[in-house]
């Protein structure tokens, strides 16, 4: 196989760690930007701090952390995050993490639960990394998890194959409203390598249910998906949440164009909903269909782009291709959108 063979089924997701031989891509996130990053949110032990949420960490940022340092291609600043993240979030006994650690808090821990999204990204991560750096270590660990994450939260609804948020409380046996999901958990660029690497129909199922139910779920006037979505009946935003188009779902753009799914139809119905006033896009009140808070920083601001682009073509602005680190979220936001448009959406730059 040639290297551009190799790079072309590494960029399509069908990632045979098992079956390919080693090979180092080139970088999608260069030195610099990686540096800042890392100066901004990742301490010497290893943790990712969320900057903008009290200075916690969480299985997310651990295996956002994770994700870009494969896309850096620093394995020790990999291997760093990752020591941190067995050592201190994968308490539970079924393999997944624990979706908070605190550093106020004794213990750091006080809820056990798991965050579906964080088992996502740090076995997405791993899984990379296996085959990155040739790791049969990391690739025994990602399968491990990605079958825990089939077993557990995973499941079949109203002939849906749906992604629970987390593996308790979001059920029909839990919840009057249940079952309940988050959309943007869907990190559809994951979902071929955990088949390569595990496979199940449930991973095709994923991909096929969730983009069909994005393009379903259209709620106000703005026509938008809520951060929670009660399936119980006919979807609609869940009980007990804000009925919003929050910070979680702000990447949902982004998360479909990283995998190039979804229509244009869907992009621009999403740009369309969250945009607020000079470019910039915003969180929208579902209920009131009302801008709740409006999002300037270039981390948000790029997700609309890559979705413009990838719906119509529209390239990525010029002040948005460098990078600055202001928040952990909007950051990491920034860094994975910049990765995407070098690696997949060429067209985009």
């Amino acid at each position: 196989m040639t290297p551009s063979i190799l790079r072309a089924l590494r960029i399509a997701g069908f990632a045979l760690m098992a079956a390919l031989p080693a090979k180092s891509f080139a970088a999608t996130i260069d030195a610099p930007a990686w540096s800042a990053y890392k100066a901004a949110f990742l301490d010497n032990s290893g943790r990712v701090i969320d900057t903008g949420n009290g200075n916690i960490s969480h299985s997310e940022g651990q295996g956002y952390g994770m994700w870009l340092s494969v896309l850096a291609d620093n394995p020790a600043d990999f291997e760093l995050i990752w020591s941190f993240t067995k050592t201190e979030l994968l308490v539970r006994n079924d393999g997944l993490a624990a979706w908070k650690w605190d550093p106020q808090a004794n213990p750091h821990i006080t809820d056990i639960n798991n965050a579906t999204d964080g088992d996502i990204l740090i076995a997405y991560a791993l899984a990379l990394a296996a085959q990155q750096w040739n790791r049969s270590d990391y690739q025994q660990t990602a399968r491990t998890i990605i079958d825990t994450i089939a077993q557990k939260a995973v499941i079949q609804n109203a002939g849906r194959t749906l992604l629970l948020p987390a593996v308790e409380g979001f059920s029909s046996s839990e919840r009057a409203d249940g079952p309940v999901i988050n959309p943007s958990y869907l990190i559809f660029e994951a979902f071929p390598v955990f088949d390569a690497l595990s496979p199940s129909p449930v991973w095709q199922a994923l991909t096929n249910d969730g983009v069909a139910l994005l393009d379903s779920f259209s709620f106000g006037d703005r026509k938008l998906p809520a951060d929670w979505v009660s399936m119980k009946r006919r979807p609609q935003p869940a009980e007990g949440f804000a009925p919003e188009f929050g910070y979680n779902a702000v990447r949902i753009p982004l998360y479909l164009a990283q995998a190039k799914a979804g229509t244009a139809a869907l992009y621009n119905r999403l740009l369309t909903g969250m945009s607020a006033d000079n470019g910039n896009i915003a969180t929208i009140d579902l209920r009131q269909n009302a801008v709740k808070d409006t999002l300037s920083d270039p981390g948000y601001r790029i997700v609309a782009a890559i979705a413009a682009c990838a719906a119509n073509g529209t390239k990525i602005p010029e002040d948005l291709r460098s990078f600055s680190p202001t928040l952990y979220y909007p950051s990491t936001l920034h860094l994975l959108a910049l990765s995407a448009a070098t690696q997949t959406h060429r067209e985009c730059l």
